[in-house]
């Protein structure tokens, strides 16, 4: 039976980890690290809220630190955060959204943890891309919906998702996940 070791938050936060890691109630959770077309959704989503950042009211930033619930640090893959927001180093107030991008190695009941700890935290809106197949989930209330209009909390801005059979009006997004 293998054993675990208890790591302090402190130790956590000072370590110098590869690849940023998730901290869960004293212990260490790797992250899988993307692929391809996972990385290539994680640059299109910065790219594009980096573009509409000032006009949008907001500030975007992939693997950022998000201290979900006391002894819970989770590193969403693009966090989207209002500009009126303060400016922290590791984010204790809940962001407008998060997104997961599905890497081949991901395992649903990790994924369905991870996104709970959004929920709880009262993120608004938390996504999930699974680049493999083009499909885009919304996680409320502990279940993930089939989505293909991500809305901005409390601007009403819709993005239709590239390839959802929706015209894209703001095409900008489908010539970014083309071009990337």
């Amino acid at each position: 039976m293998a054993t675990t070791t208890h790591v302090p938050v402190e130790v956590y936060l000072q370590a110098d980890y590869e690849h940023d890691c998730d901290y869960v109630d004293g212990h260490i959770e790797e992250r899988p690290v993307g692929e391809y077309d996972h990385s290539t959704w994680q640059a299109v989503l910065v790219a594009f809220f980096t573009a509409k950042g000032k006009e949008l009211g907001v500030r975007v930033r992939p693997e950022l630190r998000v201290q979900a619930a006391a002894t819970r640090y989770r590193v969403p893959d693009v966090t989207l955060l209002s500009r009126d927001a303060p400016m922290e180093q590791i984010i204790t107030h809940p962001p407008l959204a998060v997104f997961e991008n599905m890497s081949p190695e991901d395992r649903m009941p990790r994924v369905l943890e991870r996104l709970a700890d959004y929920g709880t935290m009262g993120i608004p809106e938390i996504w999930v891309i699974d680049p493999k197949n083009s499909s885009y989930y919304r996680y409320e209330s502990g279940q993930l919906t089939p989505a293909s209009v991500f809305t901005l909390p409390g601007t009403g801005y819709e993005i239709p998702m590239p390839g959802t059979g929706y015209e894209i009006p703001m095409s900008e997004l489908a010539s970014l996940v083309a071009s990337a």
